[in-house]
């Protein structure tokens, strides 16, 4: 006949609450993710004799990046002036230059807050600015989007204030 042990049948009946951490409830938030990470002193990590870690490789967010933006700075020109020269209402046109000037901005400011909000310091608030900026950009094109569907549009929205600043 077989006969079965006790303790290998069942062993999680007899420890429910083996494995599992147990949570304190508490009331008080925990603010420690939003506190600036510690930088050591001179923002200096590990010592003179260490290799300087190596960035991944990006074409993009390197030398291609910065074409790009040199582009989209150079193409704004012709976009601004070619409205008010040729007195002729070209709504793709128009809502071409509204986009550029709006992606222009956007990679300005992502520059502002990669400079001036860096990850490393500021963890959380580096990542909360990128959103809000991102944000900020969704509503700009939304914006420019009615602009163009049920308004005059841009262009001709700066002609009526350069006419009629009142």
């Amino acid at each position: 006949m077989l006969r079965l042990q006790p303790g290998i049948i069942r062993p999680a009946l007899r420890f429910p609450t083996a494995g599992l951490a147990k949570r304190t409830i508490s009331l008080k938030p925990d603010f420690n993710k939003y506190k600036l990470i510690e930088q050591p002193a001179g923002y200096i990590v590990g010592t003179v004799n260490e290799a300087t870690p190596q960035a991944e490789i990006n074409y993009f967010h390197g030398s291609y990046h910065w074409s790009y933006e040199r582009l989209l700075a150079v193409a704004l020109v012709p976009l601004a002036t070619t409205p008010f020269i040729s007195q002729v209402d070209f709504p793709i046109l128009d809502a071409l230059l509204a986009t550029s000037v709006l992606v222009h901005s956007h990679i300005g400011f992502t520059s502002c807050i990669i400079d001036y909000i860096p990850k490393r310091v500021y963890g959380i608030w580096h990542k909360f600015a990128r959103y809000l900026l991102t944000l900020g950009t969704t509503v700009g094109l939304y914006g420019i989007y009615q602009m163009e569907t049920t308004d005059v549009g841009l262009t001709n929205l700066i002609k009526k204030i350069w006419k009629n600043p009142n």
